[in-house]
């Protein structure tokens, strides 16, 4: 089995609010990937005295440890324990209940002989390849959805899609939201590789149209995860009349994990 993790911070002087793990049990039986995009929030009092960095990095070590010891245990299950597990480290000391409180988007797979079991929330994507090279991407792609006047600022994105019905999911502090998580899951001997990009690294695709899911797969694949990252940083880079990137960010946090099964 190979296994390739890149994360890298969209700018130095600022901490990397992604987390990324592949975790292997004892026994070499199966095996699980976390990967989770840090929500950042605005430049105001959210509620909480922690971090987003903080957050994501408590909510996906509880993820990586629950989703191997928790083998019986559905991914939305997993998932909805990690986030009581998290809420419960700091629920003293923060409001909970404010709409920006840390928060995260999450992508989990696992596998064992049998079975690969997979959960995405929000804009974070999933990709795994079949023997025959058939790639398959698991999208949530509810915030794509919105209207773009539905985001038009962070206010309103906070008052009436985030974490709302006819809005997106993230993973904050409510266990529930589990529920809402895209799953699945397909025979093991169907899938030969799989990855898992942060939305800073899925601008590839969705942002500087470098190609397909397929091609950035088989990029991925042949280049390595620090090739791809490296790529969306030149692009950013190169953008600068921001015709691809418009009102976003010029780089954000990038992370790919890549294992060949």
């Amino acid at each position: 089995m190979r296994t390739e993790l890149v994360s890298e911070p969209g700018h130095p002087s600022r901490p990397n609010e992604d987390f990324a793990s592949v975790a292997l049990p004892a026994g070499g039986q199966g095996g699980a990937v976390v990967l989770l995009d840090g929500v950042t929030p605005p430049p105001a009092d959210y509620g909480c005295r922690h971090s987003v960095a903080w957050f994501t990095s408590r909510l996906g070590g509880a993820l990586t440890e629950l989703s191997l010891s928790e083998r019986d245990s559905p991914l939305t299950a997993v998932l909805a324990q990690a986030i009581s597990r998290t809420a419960r480290a700091h629920a003293q000391t923060c409001d909970l209940s404010h709409p920006r409180t840390p928060q995260a988007t999450v992508v989990l797979a696992r596998w064992s002989a049998r079975t690969l079991e997979y959960l995405v929330l929000s804009d974070s994507a999933l990709l795994f390849e079949g023997p025959d090279g058939l790639v398959t991407t698991v999208l949530d792609d509810r915030l794509s959805r919105l209207p773009r006047a539905s985001l038009a600022t962070a206010a309103i994105a906070d008052s009436t899609v985030r974490n709302k019905e006819g809005g997106f999911w993230t993973a904050s502090a409510d266990p529930a939201v589990a529920a809402r998580a895209v799953t699945g899951a397909v025979p093991r001997e169907q899938v030969r590789a799989v990855a898992a990009l942060s939305d800073g690294a899925t601008r590839w695709v969705e942002m500087f149209r470098e190609g397909g899911w397929e091609d950035c797969f088989t990029y991925l694949r042949k280049e390595g995860a620090a090739a791809l990252v490296e790529r969306v940083r030149d692009l950013e880079d190169a953008d600068t009349e921001r015709r691809f990137l418009g009102r976003a960010k010029t780089h954000d946090d990038a992370s790919v994990v890549y294992a060949e099964l």
